[in-house]
């Protein structure tokens, strides 16, 4: 059962009730809450209604249905338009709540927010985030079908929805996703725009009047126009021809209008972000014939008609339970596999062969460690999916023998010329191309799918490109992976333009997400394992582009210690210290020669590595107490970025050792000892100290 009844007009004036219980329950909702998008939710109201009514495949009953059809709703200013279908259809969301839009503590917040309103697949309002998100929750379809179904046994099979704005469109983000997702030819991913021709501030036709439609044709979309967005003979005709478009993603084109009914302010920008206003809104129920009397009203025809979701939903969501069953009769083995990845659960084994790395005083970057990791881990979980903007032979990413993500039946030429491969969605290895800013977005989308783990790689320097879906996979709580290599200006000779500064720091800043930055190939192995347990938040790994020592565990503490973000690495010979030295990553080593160098002057020093001031602000007082011990004044934290932030680990009398202007154009070993970071500054700036 793929979607909805497709009831063609059978009930004209039925229609019309419905479309406009749609339009006034948002519109009371926004003058209620003196705040919000009234125009939207007007102008778009028919479309919707038909999407939602006709083609999407959902359980209000049951809104994490694994097969349900995933809606997004890309403008998130239009959020009451959601909300509204969301009561209507029978989710748990009260009149109540729909009565208390943008208040504290209720489910209806200004934009959409997962999490927090049922039904919502992903939090937008950042334009351009929830097309790029769109784009990836189709592709987490697309493999996950690729990966499980077997010929007559189609247990993933639904699409991806979304409503789509002129803003979206402008964003460049929608640029990058949309390209690639042509590309894909995602046949399941269909957007409806929203083309009302007006902005925030003005109309677009002063900032906007590329032609959109050929634009998305060269993008490799199928594109339909739609001249009247209330038509709705129109709209459910585009939809059946965009279902029916198998490879290539679709976009149809409604020309609606802002506002649509009120007098003054159809077509105008004012009904943008801004309550109509009681004289205009009595005047638009007025002109589209319906009461101003009571506010919030639901005539029962079109309760009723909305309500009939439910039913369809539990049995939609029956006969698929039925075909999950025989298939799991059928294919036991991947049947379990597949609970697993649904529910996001590790299989028993998964780490099995996580290397450890022997003492090796060149060792490795840190960068190539996490390599192997993940080549030790993706064969044994099969949710692992991912890849980097073009740099894998930079961030070693690349997962061995898993196949690349590209449409089926395309061959793959070898060096030589020669075939040795079909691409196909069942691939694990993701092409993402120069795009950040988009993977960062698709990325969210795959997470919020469910039944992938993704992550994403580039240099860390380009994670500003990441920010904005970055902030909202934290804000989602979404379990994706982010590897950030090249991690400092121990790069090199590429310069400042690549060298990162303030970028550790900056994403410290973003609550919810655990940075951890490991300092030898053994606490890259931990910190993986953090990662791919972390279920419920984002992660981001930054890694190194040289090599550091592989320290010998048996004369320092074992890796493990990672998990609590900071550990005693090495301790003064009489177990007190003069000084403690913090670092993290590639400067743990520096750090480590100074005690050395300091304890031949008698002067006893602690090491601490600290790769995760996150994982080690959630532990007890006590255990942070008994690492910096508070009674040692003399703390000197050491790392290769931004001194921001460290001044609470160090205390009013320690000392910071950073970078707080821009690297330049040398090899790595001189930039840094350049930038003071040797063994013998190190012990100057303690004596210093001391003193």
């Amino acid at each position: 059962m793929n979607a909805a009844p497709s009831a063609m007009l059978l009930d004209p004036a039925l229609d019309n009730e419905c479309i406009n219980t749609l339009r006034f329950l948002s519109v009371d909702a926004v003058q209620k809450a003196d705040s919000g998008h009234p125009g939207m939710p007007m102008g778009a109201a028919s479309m919707a209604y038909v999407l939602w009514t006709r083609f999407l495949k959902h359980s209000p009953a049951n809104p994490g249905w694994f097969d349900r059809d995933r809606f997004v709703l890309s403008p998130g200013h239009g959020s009451m338009l959601l909300y509204s279908l969301l009561h209507l259809t029978g989710y748990d969301l009260s009149l109540e709540q729909i009565k208390r839009f943008r208040q504290w503590g209720s489910m209806t917040p200004g934009h959409p927010e997962r999490g927090v309103t049922p039904g919502v697949e992903t939090t937008t309002g950042p334009l351009g985030q929830g097309f790029g998100n769109g784009v990836g929750l189709a592709m987490a379809e697309a493999h996950l079908a690729a990966r499980y179904n077997r010929p007559g046994a189609e247990i993933v099979n639904h699409f991806t929805y979304g409503i789509v704005s002129d803003g979206d469109l402008m964003e460049g983000v929608s640029s990058e996703a949309a390209s690639l997702a042509g590309h894909l030819k995602l046949g399941k991913l269909i957007y409806v725009y929203d083309d009302n021709r007006v902005t925030l501030s003005a109309g677009t036709d002063i900032t906007f009047t590329e032609d959109r439609a050929r634009r998305f044709e060269a993008y490799g979309w199928h594109v339909q126009s739609v001249a009247d967005g209330n038509d709705l003979v129109a709209i459910d005709a585009a939809l059946h021809a965009a279902r029916a478009e198998t490879q290539r993603p679709s976009l149809i084109l409604a020309r609606t209008h802002i506002g649509y009914g009120a007098p003054d302010k159809q077509d105008s920008f004012e009904s943008h972000g801004s309550p109509l206003g009681v004289d205009e809104m009595r005047l638009a129920k007025q002109n589209l014939g319906w009461p101003t009397e009571p506010l919030f009203h639901i005539p029962k025809k079109a309760g009723e008609h909305f309500r009939k979701a439910v039913e369809r939903g539990k049995a939609a969501e029956t006969e698929w339970n039925d075909r999950f069953s025989a298939y799991s009769r059928a294919f036991p083995d991947l049947a379990r596999a597949l609970h697993h990845v649904m529910h996001g659960e590790l299989p028993d084994g998964w780490d099995r062969d996580i290397p450890v790395f022997p003492a090796d005083e060149k060792g490795m970057a840190t960068r190539v460690a996490a390599g192997k990791v993940m080549n030790a881990v993706a064969p044994r979980l099969q949710a692992l999916i991912g890849g980097s903007a073009d740099l894998n032979p930079s961030t070693h990413t690349a997962l061995s023998g898993l196949g690349d993500f590209e449409p089926a039946g395309v061959t793959v030429p070898d060096k030589q010329g020669a075939v040795d491969g079909v691409w196909s969605y069942a691939g694990r290895n993701i092409y993402f191309g120069v795009r950040e800013h988009g993977m960062g977005a698709i990325l969210n989308g795959l997470a919020a799918h469910g039944g992938t783990v993704p992550f994403g790689a580039t240099f860390l320097i380009f994670s500003d490109y990441m920010r904005p879906p970055i902030r909202l996979a934290a804000m989602m709580k979404l379990h994706v992976v982010y590897v950030f290599t090249h991690d400092s200006i121990a790069l090199g000779q590429d310069g400042s333009t690549h060298q990162p500064v303030e970028q550790l720091a900056g994403l410290r800043a973003v609550p919810g997400l655990t940075v951890i930055r490991p300092g030898d190939a053994n606490e890259t192995s931990v910190a993986w394992r953090v990662a791919l347990e972390a279920g419920d938040h984002p992660v981001a790994l930054i890694l190194t582009r040289q090599n550091v020592p592989t320290l010998d565990r048996t004369q320092c503490a074992a890796a493990d210690g990672l998990r609590q973000g900071a550990y005693v690495l090495a301790d003064a010979p009489n177990g007190k210290p003069d000084v403690i030295l913090i670092a993290s990553g590639s400067e743990v080593e520096l750090v480590m020669a100074a005690r050395k160098s300091l304890q031949e002057r008698n002067v006893m020093a602690r090491v601490v590595s600290m790769p995760s001031w996150d994982l080690f602000d959630a532990q007890p007082r006590s255990y942070r107490d008994e690492v910096l011990l508070p009674s040692i004044r003399a703390r000197l934290s050491v790392e290769a970025g931004a001194s921001q932030g460290w001044h609470r680990y160090i205390g009013d009398r320690g000392d910071v050792l950073g970078v707080d202007r821009f690297g330049a154009s040398a090899p790595g070993d001189v930039v840094m000892r350049e930038y003071g970071f040797t063994a013998e500054n190190v012990c100057r700036r303690v004596l210093a100290m001391l003193e």
